[in-house]
């Protein structure tokens, strides 16, 4: 296995812990790593815009359990990064619970050195 340089360490550890804070529904450390236009993309074409998004995580209408990661890359061009991460997620959406195979595309950008999730698109796997 490549060893993986600084960058795709620390938007590997970014997105754990954008997962893990889904999770705690800690909305407030959320907003601190994510871009403040940031757009969710539900596996239903639904472009969710961050500030409902939050809301519905807080409300529990969206409540995360867990997530068991199966694969991540991250791929790096300049201050530009696109994250692939699939993982069994076990949640809520809208009333179903289901432990959902999913596929998030994340696209982030580094700013004054710090990497922000700029865009998430998830799919099924």
């Amino acid at each position: 296995m490549a060893k993986q340089t600084t960058d795709e360490s620390q938007i590997i550890n970014l997105i754990r812990l954008f997962i893990k804070l889904m999770i705690d529904r800690d909305t407030s450390r959320m907003n601190e790593i994510v871009d403040e236009n940031l757009s969710l993309t539900h596996i239903t074409g639904y472009v969710q815009p961050k500030k409902e998004w939050f809301a519905e995580i807080v409300s529990e209408s969206m409540k995360y359990y867990s997530a068991q990661a199966v694969f991540s890359k991250a791929d790096i061009k300049g201050d530009k990064a696109k994250c692939v991460v699939r993982h069994l997620l076990d949640a809520r959406i809208w009333g179903s619970r289901d432990i959902w195979r999913l596929q998030q595309t994340f696209q982030l950008e580094k700013r004054d050195e710090k990497w922000l999730i700029r865009e998430s698109v998830a799919t099924i796997f």
